[in-house]
C-alpha cells in the first residue's frame, strides 16, 4: 500500500493506493493522524487505486473521520472502485461518509 499526501484549495488530499489489509491500515492511520494532529481536519481520501480494503482499513476511516468532526472539520471520500463502494456499503458507512466520484468533486464539496 502506498500513502501520498498533498494539499488542494486548502484540504488535505489523501492518495492511497494497493490493498488495504489488517498489516497495511496501520500505515493508513498513521498518515491520517500526522495530519489531524497537525491541525489539518479537512481531509479527502482519494480510494480510486485501492483494490481492497479490510476491516481494519474501515476502521482508520472511521477514527479519523471521528477525529476531524470532533474538531469542526470533515472526512470526504473520492472515487472508491465499485469492489471498495460495495464493502462501504456492506458495513453501513455511505451513511457516516460522504462518497464523491472524483477528488475535484469531493474537495469542491468543503
Amino acid at each position: 500500500m502506498q500513502v501520498s499526501v498533498s494539499e488542494m484549495r486548502r484540504v488535505m488530499l489523501i492518495e492511497v493506493s494497493g490493498r488495504v489489509d489488517s498489516l497495511s491500515a496501520t500505515k493508513l492511520g498513521e498518515a491520517l493522524n500526522e495530519q489531524i494532529d497537525s491541525g489539518r481536519n479537512r481531509l479527502v481520501i482519494d480510494l480510486s487505486n485501492v483494490e481492497y480494503i479490510s476491516s481494519a482499513g474501515l476502521r482508520e476511516l472511521v477514527s479519523a473521520a471521528k477525529k476531524v468532526r470532533s474538531s469542526g472539520g470533515d472526512l470526504r471520500i473520492a472515487g472508491p472502485s465499485h469492489r471498495v463502494r460495495d464493502v462501504l456499503q456492506l458495513a453501513g458507512l455511505l451513511e457516516l461518509l460522504q462518497v464523491f466520484p472524483t477528488q475535484i468533486e469531493a474537495v469542491s464539496s468543503f
